[in-house]
C-alpha cells in the first residue's frame, strides 16, 4: 500500500462553502447566529438529515429560539443536550433548596412545640396550687400544638417524597441526555465526542499509548448516493455499515461514527502490519457485503470506502493521532486504486 505523506493536509474542518451555505440559510430565516443554531442547520444541510430539514422548514421564517431548541433536543444534538442538562441541573438545585426550606419549616414547628412544653412545665412546677381546670387547659394547648406539629410534618414528608421522585426523574433524564450526547442518532454508535474521550483516555493510561492504531473510514461518494437514492436509503446503509463494523472489533477495540460519511475504529495491541491487514479486511468486507438496490435491477449498487491508518506510536498527542489518520485518509481518497493507506510507513 502507498504511504501517506506527513505534509499532505491537516485535519478536516468545515469547508468554507458549507459555512457560507449554512450562514446564508440562517440569515434568510432570521435565525440568531448561535453555535447551537449552527449545529442544528449543519446537521440538516450538510449532515443530510431530511427529517430535521423538514421540521425546520415547517417552522417558517423567523422561528422562535425555543422551537429551534426543541428540534435540537428531538434530534439529540450535542449542544442542545448540554442546554437541557443545564436546565435539569438548575431544576434539581431548585428542588433541593425547596426541600431544605421544608425541613427548616419542620424544625421550626418542633422548636415551637419544645418551647411550649418547657413553658408549661415551668408553670406547673412553680404553681403547686394550680387548679385542675388550668392544668387541663395547658394540656389541651399542648395537645393542639402537637397535632399541629404532626400535621405539618406529615405534609412536609409527603412533599419531600414528591421532591425525591422528581429528582430521580431528573437524574434519569440527565443520564439519558449525557448518553445521547456521545451517541450517534442514526447508527447508535459512539460519536466524535466519544471518540475524542476514548483517545484521550488511551493517552492518559499508565501504559501509555503504544501499540494502538486509529483507522479512519470514509464512504466514497456518499453525498451522491443520498441524492440519487434518498436519505432513507442512505441511513439504511449507514446502519448496515455500523453493524458490520461492530462485528469486526474485539472487546477492547472501539468504533464510532464521526461524520455524516465517516467512521473511526481504534484497535489496541496492533502494529502497522496488523492494522493494515485489518483495514484491508474491512474494505473487502464492505465491498463484498454491502449491496443495495438501484432503479436498474440489472445493476446493483455497491458501497466502496477509503481508509487511512495511523499508529499511536507516531503521535505524541491525541490530536496528532487523529491528524495523522486524516492525512492517510485524504491520501486514500485521492487515489482510488489504493484505497487503504498508512501514515508514515
Amino acid at each position: 500500500m502507498q504511504n501517506a505523506s506527513a505534509n499532505a493536509l491537516v485535519p478536516r474542518t468545515a469547508p468554507m462553502a458549507d459555512i457560507q451555505k449554512i450562514a446564508q440559510h440562517m440569515a434568510r430565516l432570521n435565525v440568531a447566529a448561535l453555535p447551537r443554531n449552527y449545529e442544528l442547520f449543519h446537521e440538516a444541510i450538510i449532515g443530510l438529515n431530511a427529517g430535521l430539514a423538514q421540521d425546520i422548514a415547517a417552522l417558517g421564517p423567523q422561528p422562535q429560539q425555543a422551537m429551534l431548541g426543541e428540534l435540537g433536543l428531538k434530534y439529540r444534538l450535542v449542544s442542545h443536550c448540554g442546554l437541557a442538562g443545564e436546565a435539569s441541573q438548575n431544576e434539581a438545585s431548585r428542588l433541593l433548596r425547596e426541600a431544605a426550606e421544608r425541613l427548616a419549616e419542620g424544625l421550626r414547628h418542633r422548636e415551637a412545640f419544645a418551647r411550649a412544653c418547657a413553658t408549661i412545665l415551668k408553670s406547673v412546677s412553680g404553681h403547686d396550687d394550680q387548679s385542675l381546670a388550668a392544668f387541663i387547659g395547658e394540656v389541651d394547648y399542648l395537645s393542639a400544638s402537637l397535632s399541629t406539629v404532626l400535621s405539618a410534618e406529615m405534609e412536609i414528608g409527603a412533599r419531600l417524597e414528591d421532591d425525591i421522585k422528581r429528582l430521580e426523574t431528573l437524574e434519569r433524564g440527565i443520564s439519558a441526555m449525557q448518553s445521547a450526547a456521545v451517541a450517534d442518532r442514526i447508527t447508535g454508535l459512539p460519536n466524535r465526542i466519544a471518540l475524542n474521550r476514548e483517545i484521550a483516555d488511551l493517552y492518559e493510561r499508565e501504559e501509555g499509548f503504544a501499540g494502538s492504531a486509529l483507522v479512519m473510514v470514509d464512504i466514497d461518494n456518499f453525498t451522491e448516493l443520498n441524492d440519487r437514492y434518498g436519505t432513507q436509503a442512505g441511513n439504511k446503509l449507514l446502519k448496515k455499515l455500523a453493524g458490520l463494523f461492530r462485528k469486526s472489533i474485539k472487546k477492547n477495540d472501539f468504533v464510532a461514527r464521526t461524520e455524516a460519511d465517516e467512521f473511526a475504529l481504534l484497535f489496541s495491541n496492533v502494529g502497522m502490519q496488523d492494522a493494515m491487514t485489518i483495514a484491508e479486511r474491512l474494505r473487502a468486507s464492505v465491498e463484498d457485503n454491502l449491496v443495495f438496490a438501484t432503479s436498474d435491477k440489472a445493476d446493483h449498487g455497491r458501497l466502496t470506502i477509503s481508509i487511512g491508518v495511523a499508529l499511536s506510536t507516531d503521535a505524541a498527542t491525541p490530536g496528532q493521532l487523529q491528524a495523522n489518520a486524516r492525512v492517510a485518509l485524504l491520501a486514500a481518497q485521492s487515489n482510488p486504486r489504493r484505497p487503504v493507506q498508512a501514515f508514515g510507513h
